[in-house]
């Protein structure tokens, strides 16, 4: 990076802010309880809703530097996004999934109702380009029926869509720190019957630690089309190209003394994953009459990846193919309004891998070299998901929502890699998994809400957990069970000036699945115990000052809570009592926004986390941590058709060295430290320009 790019950054900020250049202020219309919830089949506000849920807008998307939702996630309270490094993160949801080894599971994800979570539960968001994503609901908890197997929660993510009856062209580049390139080209066209958006994204980066580098180039195609007055058909494809390093996790010497370092194994194999994939889906929804409507949609979903790690080269193929349909009705019970919503959703996924021996040793400084194949499996996994939800009004201001949801997912396995012997198949089922659900929301008056609710929700095993070191299948091993107690209140005040929102809940599961390590980086499944989840969420959005000429608006959210295991015994030890691993204790966002009529804006984000245990044991805690992120923002239009964005930023102003993640329970082999760490990056800054030829 330019060693002048600091200052550039200074005198880009004032320049933005006494250059009395035309420009347009960005109003917020839509106060934030009045939107309108899409994930659920039945739609409803996000004031009225029996259930904590976050919306997030593309305004607070483009908050961030635009390559990974990171930032914009560990705003919501209750989630957390823990980024190793761009291909290696971990969300967790109220402590769910914290102690997962690597990656996302125990969450469900879908992008415009496609899965993005594979049919053994392992969610990848990151790899979607945050320019194609034009809102995101969370759905926190196992408060959603109608999406299967989320004990966690649900990440519904929405395409972006050309504004109506507009058209545009539009280039934009952002160079940053650590060898930062992402290049985005898009175009829109949207008229009364159709809305048509496309982009694609090449995002380079070399990362500030050794053997990090990144390469993405991504294609998104998403298209609406209204076939009459009754139809609307919709379509959404995804096509991703992806090479990353992979650095892994360093000892606590390192990570200290020279975080940019890369794990002495993986470095001295080049180890990293590459992968081409497609996800592609089509939708229609018909209104028969004011009280019938349906909705289907078909996906599939291919990729083709090979990772070479120091202790294998793994190549592997995914084929999946799947449909969702719900069919509504609307009408009134007992003379009060009642709306009911039946639906399923099934996946069929076919996972096929090889592993080969890698010879990075015998040759120094080549890094990865095939050897021989030593084994290969072929996997069927499928799941159906049967859903009912039903919304009634009780009374003037007390309505009741209710859901009940059945699940069946299966697994076969077939050893294609034998000597001297038939192949092997095995197979097994889970078994008909029921999640019932029960809130009621009471109106207290115009603009306030308390709700209640009592929830179940599940996570079967993945496959690796069930697999014995033999290559068995534990036949005995069941999937985790939470229960999920819920009391919130969602206010506005101020004449809607000031939103509120205040959640306490209780989450309490059996059957808690557990990784036993059994060799490095090889992991069975055991169910060790009970863990109790309890906390506090809460969160405020203030219009401090609105004018025709500015507008600030501060926020603040937060999550404090208690997370640890009621009953938990792994072998000889005993954690009973112990706080749960990998979760902080506490994680809040203070920021402010400021825009003027003359087009500029300027975002700031001052975060807090909390000190993380690093092992079941609680012997080891990370170092709790404070980032300040800043982003400053020009927008003017040139010949009334051409939009310009000139903006810059900076992360971890305060340069602040924290472990961005971590690898729970770590051990050591013979000699070696446990490697727990990732370091986070140091502090980073980065400026870009976007053109866009705007026409109707």
């Amino acid at each position: 990076m330019n060693k002048n790019f600091p200052f550039i950054f200074v005198v880009f900020l004032i320049l933005f802010c006494f250059e009395p250049i035309f420009g347009q202020i960005q109003k917020d219309t839509t106060a934030l309880s009045e939107i309108i919830l899409e994930a659920s089949p039945i739609k409803t506000t996000l004031q009225n809703t029996a259930a904590s849920v976050s919306f997030i807008t593309k305004k607070d998307i483009n908050r961030s530097d635009g390559v990974i939702l990171t930032s914009v996630l560990n705003k919501i309270p209750g989630v957390s996004m823990q980024q190793g490094a761009l291909n290696t993160n971990r969300i967790t949801i109220r402590g769910i999934g914290a102690r997962t080894q690597y990656g996302t599971a125990k969450i469900k994800a879908y992008f415009e109702n496609i899965p993005l979570t594979s049919g053994e539960g392992e969610t990848i968001i990151e790899e979607i380009d945050m320019e194609s994503i034009g809102s995101i609901e969370i759905i926190k908890g196992p408060n959603s029926t109608s999406f299967g197997s989320g004990l966690g929660g649900v990440i519904h993510l929405f395409p972006q869509q050309t504004t109506l009856q507009e058209s545009f062209v539009k280039s934009a580049t952002t160079y940053g720190s650590f060898g930062l390139i992402k290049q985005n080209l898009s175009a829109g066209y949207s008229n009364a019957k159709s809305n048509l958006f496309s982009s694609y994204t090449h995002l380079q980066n070399d990362g500030f630690r050794i053997n990090s580098a990144y390469d993405r180039k991504s294609f998104n195609l998403h298209g609406k089309q209204r076939i009459n007055t009754k139809g609307n058909l919709s379509f959404l494809g995804i096509f991703t190209r992806l090479k990353a390093f992979i650095p892994s996790s360093i000892n606590e010497t390192d990570f200290y003394n020279n975080p940019e370092k890369a794990a002495s194994n993986w470095a001295a194999a080049k180890g990293n994953e590459s992968y081409d994939k497609l996800l592609m889906g089509m939708g229609y929804s018909h209104l028969f009459s004011e009280k019938w409507s349906f909705k289907t949609s078909v996906f599939l979903n291919i990729k083709k990846a090979n990772e070479a790690r120091p202790f294998d080269i793994l190549n592997e193929k995914t084929n999946s193919l799947g449909f969702r349909s719900t069919v509504n009705y609307k009408s009134t019970l007992f003379s009060v309004p009642f709306e009911a919503s039946l639906g399923t959703e099934m996946l069929a996924e076919k996972y096929q891998f090889s592993l080969f021996e890698n010879l990075y040793a015998s040759q120094p400084g080549q890094g990865s070299i095939t050897g021989n194949q030593f084994s290969g499996i072929n996997q069927n996994r499928d799941y159906i998901n049967y859903f009912l939800q039903m919304e009634l009004q009780l009374l003037q201001n007390l309505y009741l929502e209710s859901g009940l949801a059945l699940n069946k997912t299966n697994y076969s396995l077939k050893d294609v890699f034998q000597n001297n012997a038939l192949p092997q198949k095995s197979a097994y089922s889970f078994g008909s998994v029921w999640s019932p659900r029960l809130g009621l929301s009471y109106k207290i008056t115009d603009g306030k809400n308390i709700y209640t609710s009592i929830s179940n929700g599940f996570s079967v095993p993945s496959v690796a957990e069930s697999m014995t070191p033999e290559g068995e299948i534990n036949t005995n091993l069941k999937p985790e069970m939470g229960w999920n107690y819920e009391l919130g209140f969602k206010g506005n005040w101020l004449n809607t000036k000031l939103y509120t929102e205040l959640v306490l809940y209780s989450t309490q599961i059996s059957n808690l699945l557990v990784a036993r390590r059994t060799a490095d980086d090889r992991y069975v499944g055991i169910n060790a115990g009970e863990s109790s989840h309890i906390g506090i969420e809460f969160s405020i959005n203030y219009l401090l000052l609105k004018t025709s000429n500015w507008q600030i608006k501060p926020y603040f959210s937060g999550t404090i809570n208690t997370f640890k295991f009621n009953h938990f015994i792994d072998g000889d030890s005993d954690y009973s009592g112990n706080a749960l691993t990998g979760v902080p204790d506490s994680q809040w966002n203070l920021g402010i926004d400021l825009s003027t009529e003359k087009g500029f804006s300027l975002n700031t984000s001052f975060s807090s986390v909390g000190k993380i245990p690093m092992n079941d044991q609680n012997s080891k805690y990370t170092n709790a941590y404070r980032l300040l992120d800043i982003k400053a923002t020009y927008r003017f239009k040139m010949l009334k058709i051409i939009k310009t964005e000139l903006s810059s930023g900076i992360n971890n102003a305060f340069d602040k060295l924290y472990a961005a993640n971590i690898l729970p329970n770590a051990v050591g082999f013979g000699n070696a430290l446990p490697r727990y760490y990732y370091p986070g990056n140091p502090r980073n800054y980065y400026g870009g320009i976007s053109i866009a030829y705007v026409f109707e």
